[in-house]
């Protein structure tokens, strides 16, 4: 419940010592308006003044837009690309065509049969295409070519990263083997590096 009250000691002390520095009248002060009144909010010490000339006590002076910014950028939405994180298609990039309920969505790609599927199992992305709600497939290849999303994905660091996750898994044991030989190689040409420019810096 929300409490009124006068301001207090500690406050009051504030504003005295303040009008004293500054040559000013207490009784004019209060002669002009009366004490601000201060509103309690529910989290302790926070005090909110009512009164245009106090509110330097504000707790923040950044603007309710400011105060109010979502800290995400992606929504559950029809046309979010997203990225399935269990099941069968893992590693699979779909497209939401339609919200089933707050638990599932109904998602569709090019190479696969359109599914429900449950918002845990699929991790969204920064992609958006401008489709309609259940396009047809043609329609949502389209949208996909032009949004050029294939690209985007292998260009940016999180498809990058999962494009040499599967490479490595991909790889026998002889190709891990050459893979070995090369940084023990390159190990070795970097520290010959290192000797040459620390005899250049001594001499």
């Amino acid at each position: 419940m929300i409490r009124q009250d006068t301001i207090n000691h500690d406050v009051r002390h504030w504003f005295v010592m303040n009008f004293m520095e500054n040559k000013g009248s207490l009784a004019e002060h209060q002669a002009q308006s009366t004490a601000p009144t201060v509103k309690y909010l529910p989290w302790p010490k926070t005090l909110i003044f009512h009164r245009r000339h106090h509110q330097h006590f504000h707790p923040s002076r950044r603007s309710a837009t400011q105060r109010l910014k979502m800290p995400f950028k992606r929504y559950v939405e029809i046309g979010r690309v997203g990225l399935v994180n269990y099941g069968k298609d893992y590693g699979k990039l779909v497209v939401i065509v339609d919200v089933i309920d707050q638990n599932r969505a109904l998602v569709d790609a090019p190479d696969m049969v359109r599914s429900q599927l449950n918002f845990k199992r699929l991790t969204l992305t920064d992609i958006k295409i401008d489709i309609k709600r259940v396009p047809n497939k043609k329609t949502l290849v389209a949208a996909l070519e032009a949004a050029d999303v294939k690209n985007k994905w292998e260009s940016s660091s999180w498809g990058r990263k999962l494009i040499v996750q599967k490479k490595r898994a991909s790889l026998n044991d002889f190709d891990r083997f050459k893979i070995m030989l090369a940084k023990i190689k390159k190990a070795g040409v970097v520290r010959q590096e290192l000797v040459k420019l620390k005899k250049e810096t001594a001499a």
